[in-house]
């Protein structure tokens, strides 16, 4: 199975960064994984709801809904432990599932719209993080499903 993390605009900060691009690292020796940041579009005396339409017009134009799973982060979104988020990349694998997409929002969140579209939507926590730590902290979870998976050392 492939993973492909939408992400609007780039991670600001270079510790940020650098976790986000050792775990990806790390995950290519489970599945391919794919960052795919997509740019933002200028959104001065734009309201909220302008700009999260405006993102999600732009993640819409990049899923190709027909041939992935997607999988939407939203802290009011289903909490897994990390034993269960592996269970369910393993009924993926199992039900044939070819590409899962995480779909992070800005710093406003994702519209409704992309929630509705979601196969899955998914919260990290219930406390709000930025969505340049949730870029680093999803890879870091899915790096441990797929540990657990595979029976290595890294989840004790």
């Amino acid at each position: 199975m492939k993973l492909e993390v939408l992400l609007l605009g780039k991670t600001k900060e270079s510790y940020l960064a650098a976790g986000i691009d050792d775990f990806r690292a790390r995950l290519g020796h489970f599945c391919p994984v794919t960052l795919t940041y997509l740019k933002g579009k200028a959104t001065s005396g734009k309201t909220a709801q302008e700009i999260k339409a405006m993102e999600s017009s732009a993640l819409n134009d990049r899923i190709d809904a027909g041939n992935c799973y997607r999988i939407a982060l939203d802290r009011c979104g289903r909490q897994f432990s990390s034993e269960q988020l592996a269970s369910l990349l393993e009924d993926l694998l199992g039900r044939g599932v070819k590409k899962t997409v995480f779909v992070i929002g800005g710093p406003l969140g994702l519209a409704d719209e992309q929630l509705r579209a979601a196969d899955l939507v998914l919260s990290l926590s219930p406390m709000t993080f930025t969505h340049d730590m949730t870029r680093l902290l999803l890879l870091e979870q899915l790096y441990r499903a797929f540990s657990i998976r595979a029976g290595t050392g890294y989840h004790k």
